[in-house]
């Protein structure tokens, strides 16, 4: 009997696919790092059940439309704005996604990117690595406190509740904007509820894990900057769409806002040459919110599971559609 074909977009160690080898057959792009080229994609999936794919996978309608036998795209992520749903829903084809199993480590590392732009950590490493350190001043490189400030976070869905959780810790007022009050999160977390124009206003830290939609694109724009405090620090660990990059890098220049950390971008990947990245008070990393071993692990799993769900013909664990 034939095994259902999948075809993953990314190197993925074999260690991780073992449990899995017996019931399908397994094809892969060769490289971890790098994008399998668009007509490449179109030629491997002819014949395939099953497409693994990372959020920079674009899957619309050409693409679908070389696909006759294509059942599910399991996305290694949560976020699903890569994907054309419509497409899918006419192609009948069940698109899942990764929640839950990255929540706590997305949170630590948008915990780690307000440590690192309050206290200039990346600044400081970098006076070292070039051997500037020759002296001891009162204010060398002196930062901001973290603790007993005000975080506001904008989105307050699993990893917007992660990292309150962690802003308990360091005893910060907590306050959220959100879609809809979540009023056993304000009860456990001791967090207010705030409208979106209160929070930009009365926050330290500015944190938004916002998903990525036609109503949060630019969120963060001009006059959304604007109204934030000039010794506030804004944190980006959703989707880069939802800022106005523009305006970000105006805010930045002005002192509009004290520093920005950003893990995500309008467009990925970028390089040495885009203008935030040569902002002193701008921390920028490639998009590795989850990037943990653990998680990235548990990750693959949760597609594979889903993968072999909807291929033998039952429910898929975490369907988006």
């Amino acid at each position: 009997m034939l095994k259902p074909k999948v075809y993953m977009t990314r190197k993925i160690d074999e260690k991780y696919l073992e449990a899995y080898q017996d019931q399908l057959e397994i094809r892969m792009w060769e490289k971890e790092e790098e994008a399998v080229p668009r007509e490449t994609l179109f030629k491997e999936i002819e014949d395939v059940d099953a497409l693994f794919a990372v959020l920079s996978d674009t899957i619309d309608e050409e693409l679908l439309s070389k696909a006759p036998k294509l059942k599910v795209v399991a996305n290694m992520a949560v976020g699903y704005d890569n994907i054309d749903l419509e497409a899918c829903k006419r192609h009948n084809v069940t698109v899942t996604n990764t929640p839950d199993v990255l929540s706590e480590t997305t949170a630590d590392l948008g915990f780690s990117l307000m440590m690192a732009t309050a206290r200039r950590i990346v600044e400081a490493n970098e006076w070292v690595k070039e051997d500037k350190w020759k002296s001891w001043a009162p204010f060398f490189f002196a930062g901001t406190d973290i603790y007993g400030k005000t975080i506001g976070i904008v989105g307050m869905g699993r990893i917007g509740e992660a990292i309150a959780k962690r802003a308990t810790g360091f005893d910060m007022n907590i306050q959220y904007h959100n879609r809809s009050r979540k009023k056993d999160a304000e009860e456990r977390l001791n967090a207010k509820y705030v409208s979106f124009d209160e929070l930009l206003e009365t926050s330290d830290f500015v944190v938004t894990v916002v998903p990525y939609t036609k109503e949060t694109e630019a969120l963060f724009n001009k006059a959304a900057f604007q109204k934030m405090k000039s010794s506030a620090i804004f944190i980006n660990i959703s989707r880069g769409k939802v800022v106005d990059e523009d305006a970000l890098l105006d805010a930045l220049k002005t002192g509009e806002i004290q520093a920005a950390g950003l893990d995500v971008f309008r467009e990925e990947p970028i390089g040495a040459d885009h203008p935030l990245v040569g902002m002193q008070n701008t921390v920028c990393l490639p998009h590795i919110g989850s990037a943990s071993v653990e998680t990235r692990a548990k990750m693959v799993q949760l597609c594979m599971d889903n993968i072999q769900a909807v291929v033998n013909g039952k429910e898929a664990i975490t369907a988006v559609l």
